[in-house]
């Protein structure tokens, strides 16, 4: 059923066939699609672009590379296409910057519910440019962080760990909600995959000797607070 349309989304893989289906699925649902059969096709049709659907294995400039120059220059989420199925990969993919990872074959459905949930995540331009609690500020335009007078350089899952925190700043996030939030895709509930990204942030908040703001609360999650 045809809805609305909501987004502009960039497709990107060298399949013709796997292009045209996906091009004829998303359209179906009602977003504009932009096509590249190359990483170099894709980079310069960013603008405009809501979301890209990023396959891995590209000619030329790959699918990890691609990852990495759309998140250094920008915001705009990535859901990452490959045939592979190895954990090293994904872990490979998400640290390039991707926001969620797709393992071929996958149903449309699957396909077009993680589309949906990032559009959400990432909110459609509703986020303000420019985030800030107590002595820390956060710009989302630029991916530049600071607390006081200092500049802090995150990796892409400290940033995005962040921004979701200091958007949820005095509330206290569950592990689940933090997880679904920002890594977008399933992973062990035993992992302590977030416990460890809390760790690297909380060293880098607190570099210069500041106060800390970023704390557990233990058996439920994490909580940004004076």
């Amino acid at each position: 059923m045809s809805t609305q349309i909501t987004a502009t989304l960039l497709v990107v893989d060298d399949d013709p066939r796997i292009l045209a289906t996906l091009r004829r699925n998303l359209a179906l649902e009602g977003y504009e699609v932009v096509t590249a059969e190359t990483g170099g096709e894709a980079l310069s049709r960013l603008d405009g672009i809501d979301l890209v659907i990023l396959d891995l294995n590209l000619p030329g400039i790959d699918g990890m590379e691609v990852c990495r120059r759309v998140r250094y220059s920008s915001s705009i989420p990535v859901l990452m296409l490959t045939a592979r199925d190895q954990v090293g990969d994904r872990v490979e993919g998400l640290d390039a910057g991707a926001d969620d990872y797709l393992v071929k074959p996958f149903a449309t459905e699957e396909l077009l519910a993680r589309v949906r949930a990032l559009l959400r995540r990432h909110g459609g331009g509703e986020r303000p440019k420019v985030i800030r609690f107590a002595d820390l500020s956060i710009d989302t335009e630029s991916r530049t962080v600071r607390r006081g007078d200092r500049n802090m350089e995150l990796t892409v899952r400290e940033y995005d760990l962040l921004v979701f925190l200091a958007e949820n700043a005095r509330k206290v996030m569950t592990r689940s909600q933090i997880m679904n939030e920002v890594w977008g895709y399933d992973i062990d509930v035993g992992s302590n995959t977030l416990e460890v990204y809390v760790g690297y942030l909380r060293k880098k908040l607190e570099a210069g000797d500041e106060p800390r703001i970023l704390h557990t609360v233990r058996g439920i999650g994490y909580v940004l607070r004076e």
